[in-house]
């Protein structure tokens, strides 16, 4: 017998191998570990004989001798053949054979019985730095002991040792039978449980728990090792999250619902019923009033929550009397009274308001005309808060936004024209004005309403600056060319561009929308790409949401169509998750994205719709056009494409 045959002749497993790591010979038991026969081992790469999880374990043990021509150690897992993971400490050790002189590595499992905690060392390690606890279970005495993991585990279970039935009475009754079941599987290993988790000093937790069986050495006794994870503050932030996106719907749902019922009035007293039972709720006022100019005196109604003295104080007052009411609508500019002293400070005599000086000290009052832009404001109505509430700066805007769709709605009743021209005002109010200037981008946006129907749809487009200093861009086009696509328009708009405020990635804000717009039950879906942009940079991250591809035209005159990663549309498919891509945007070359009207119709496919597209962009590139004039020239390739939709193009480039 030779010096390997020596090496090789033992019950444990054991390999040679050579110094780059592959397999010399090996004995039975190391072929049998491995889950092959000996002549499907021999030549083959040592590491890539383990399973996946430890095959670089594997590879670096042996690199390890080998280099530094020392003893290494590892504990090792590898499947048993009756279904338990068998976890052996595996030692390789420098070795010359004398037959050929040749150094090789030699790999045996050593024998662990005097020291079996030695093997659950990395398994303690593992549970500890994935913020786990490590318990180990005897079916024979129904007990748990706490081998070690998370401290903050520690403290949910205070005793080292306790009896499965101690552990199970403090589990939900809910979930005791799930834990029951798992205590009994007889797999390798189990799927992650939930339970509920009583402890002694805080309460309910939220636990999730796994077992394996594991045999501890090569021919060690078997046993049952659990796995547990603290879900309870993660489990708070999903709520907390919930509850956000349930506030963000409800938000969403009542601007939604005040925005189409404005639109859908045909007369005043319709209008006055829409203001006066909407405004209070959807601010959290105390009450509203609304005052309409009707032969330079006031006109005014007001709801429940209004003392019938404050609308006699008001009704018949002249337009030209100094009062911040009129004064209000003559200026078109919204005013706020943050309380009393505020108010007294600034009119010393309480002219207009004479009943104030018998409010609350931290009784405010938002007052918002009746406008539209380039003219005269019709009214104006007031909010009334107490309790010291007072609206933010945003929902003030909100709340001007409202006012001037509820000045238009009040224009076209009067001339006749309600819903036509309602919609047409709304689609209007939904596209924002782009900010006058963008760090590190110049930006363009051309809107054209479809050729038919109401003249309406649910084309969109937004640019606005990210709390970090990035800047969001987006595209979208809702289902549709009705009222209703126009106003739900507005609502994912408005949606995305307040989730957007708080979530820096592009797919986590279309994952959240798409949530949003499927719990609501919106019958209408919408495609949409997401941009953020780095101003110090160039860098884009992008998303979609079975949008069409962007182009991106060249100055040198060449384009590309540029398709993003994502998935479906929004407000289809629940539980959605959207993949994002992350590119420079060249300072040679800029970012088009336009939706379907613009490159496709009954004369000219998608493919043709985009080729003419982007050679017309890559043109107006290359003559030295602005992103505004290149946006000029997209429009025009609508023309070719004869189709009835409303279109929508936004163009980028960095400066």
């Amino acid at each position: 017998m030779d010096a390997s045959d020596e090496l090789l002749h033992q019950p444990e497993p054991a390999a040679l191998l050579t110094l780059d790591g592959c397999v010399r010979d090996l004995n039975v038991a190391m072929a049998t570990a491995l889950g092959r026969p000996v002549e499907k081992c021999l030549g083959r790469a040592f590491g890539g004989l383990w399973p996946e999880s430890q095959q670089m374990l594997a590879e670096n043990l042996v690199a390890h001798a080998a280099r530094t021509k020392t003893i290494a150690m590892r504990a090792l897992e590898f499947p048993g053949p009756d279904g338990a993971i068998v976890v052996c400490l595996i030692e390789a050790r420098p070795v010359e054979d004398p037959a050929r002189g040749e150094r090789l590595v030699w790999v045996h499992a050593l024998d662990a019985r005097n020291d079996l905690a030695g093997l659950l060392i990395p398994f303690r390690l593992a549970a500890k730095a994935n913020d786990l606890g490590l318990w180990m279970y005897s079916p024979q005495e129904q007990r748990l002991e706490w081998m070690g993991g998370a401290p903050t585990l520690a403290a949910v279970f205070l005793e080292a040792t306790v009896a499965m039935s101690s552990v199970i009475s403090r589990v939900h009754p809910d979930d005791r039978e799930p834990l029951r079941h798992l205590m009994r599987l007889t797999a390798s290993q189990s799927p992650w449980i939930r339970f509920r988790y009583l402890t002694e000093h805080d309460g309910w937790h939220r636990l999730a728990a796994q077992i394996r069986r594991i045999r501890l050495g090569y021919d060690g006794p078997e046993l049952i090792f659990g796995m547990v994870r603290d879900d309870t503050k993660q489990e708070k932030r999903r709520e907390k999250l919930q509850a956000a996106l349930g506030a963000e719907r409800e938000r969403a749902e009542e601007i939604a619902d005040f925005s189409s019922a404005l639109i859908a009035a045909a007369t005043e007293q319709e209008l006055h019923q829409v203001i006066l039972t909407r405004l209070t709720a959807t601010f959290g006022g105390a009450g509203a009033l609304l005052a309409l100019v009707d032969d330079d005196r006031l006109r005014v109604c007001a709801d429940a929550g209004v003392a019938m003295e404050k609308v006699d104080a008001l009704r018949g007052l002249r337009l030209d009397q100094p009062s911040p009411l009129p004064e209000a609508i003559r200026r078109g500019r919204a005013q706020f009274i943050p309380d009393l002293d505020d108010y007294v400070h600034r009119r010393p005599h309480g002219a207009g308001f004479p009943w104030i000086d018998r409010q609350g000290s931290d009784y405010s009052i938002s007052i918002t005309p009746l406008s539209e832009t380039g003219n005269q404001p019709l009214g104006a109505w007031m909010v009334f808060f107490g309790s010291g509430h007072q609206p933010s700066l945003d929902e003030r805007t909100l709340m001007g936004t409202l006012a001037d769709l509820a000045g238009q709605a009040l224009r076209r009743i009067r001339l006749q024209q309600a819903r036509v021209e309602l919609a047409t005002a709304l689609q209007q109010t939904m596209l924002p004005r782009l900010p006058a200037h963008l760090a590190g981008l110049e930006v363009a946006a051309r809107y054209r309403p479809s050729r038919d129907g109401l003249d309406i749809g649910g084309d969109w487009y937004d640019a606005f600056v990210m709390p970090d200093g990035a800047i969001a861009l987006e595209i979208g086009d809702v289902q549709g060319h009705d009222v209703d696509a126009a106003a739900a328009m507005g609502q994912i708009r408005a949606s995305i561009h307040a989730i957007a405020a708080h979530e820096p990635d592009p797919a986590t804000v279309l994952r959240r929308a798409n949530e949003l717009l499927v719990t609501m039950g919106v019958a209408r879906f919408a495609s949409c790409t997401m941009l953020h942009f780095d101003p110090r940079d160039g860098r884009i991250i992008g998303a979609s949401a079975g949008h069409v591809p962007m182009l991106c035209p060249r100055t040198d005159g060449s384009h590309s169509i540029h398709e993003l990663p994502g998935g479906p549309v929004l407000g289809i498919l629940p539980d959605t998750e959207y993949r994002e891509e992350t590119f420079i945007l060249d300072e040679d070359s800029a970012l088009v994205m336009v939706t379907d009207g613009v490159v496709e119709g009954p004369g000219l496919t998608l493919e043709a719709g985009l080729e003419r597209a982007g050679t017309l962009a890559a043109q107006a590139l290359r003559d030295g056009l602005d992103a505004e004039g290149t946006a000029d020239r997209v429009l025009d390739a609508a023309v070719a494409v004869d189709h009835l939709d409303d279109v929508a193009v936004l163009v980028i480039r960095r400066t």
